[in-house]
């Protein structure tokens, strides 16, 4: 979480209260660097876009993956090459989970 001006959080569970932003005259919005970082987003990353109850919503477009059978397994391939998760990403991710009441802890 990173202090505001006002010295408050502006992190509450992994969301940001507020932050600005402009849009220039392409229709171009910068994402400030604080909520990229945030969002694991870098240049190039593919993003998803949509509005929903009045509001603008832009995430990480997700994974595409394929279903490859495994000996008696089936595992989700990615279709794309993709870096190695790190310790800091999925502990960073369980985190974020616990905090929403998704993961249990160990």
């Amino acid at each position: 979480m990173w202090p505001d001006e006002a010295g408050s959080n502006a992190s509450f569970y992994g969301r940001f209260d507020t932050m600005r932003t402009t849009i220039d005259r392409a229709g171009r919005l910068v994402v400030p660097k604080r909520i990229r970082e945030e969002a694991g987003i870098s240049p190039g990353s593919e993003l998803t876009i949509r509005v929903a109850d009045g509001r603008i919503e832009i995430e990480p477009a997700p994974l595409e993956v394929r279903l490859v059978k495994r000996g008696r397994l089936t595992v989700a391939v990615p279709r794309k090459r993709v870096s190695p998760l790190t310790d800091e990403t999925v502990g960073r991710t369980l985190d974020q989970l616990r905090r929403r009441g998704i993961a249990e802890d160990e």
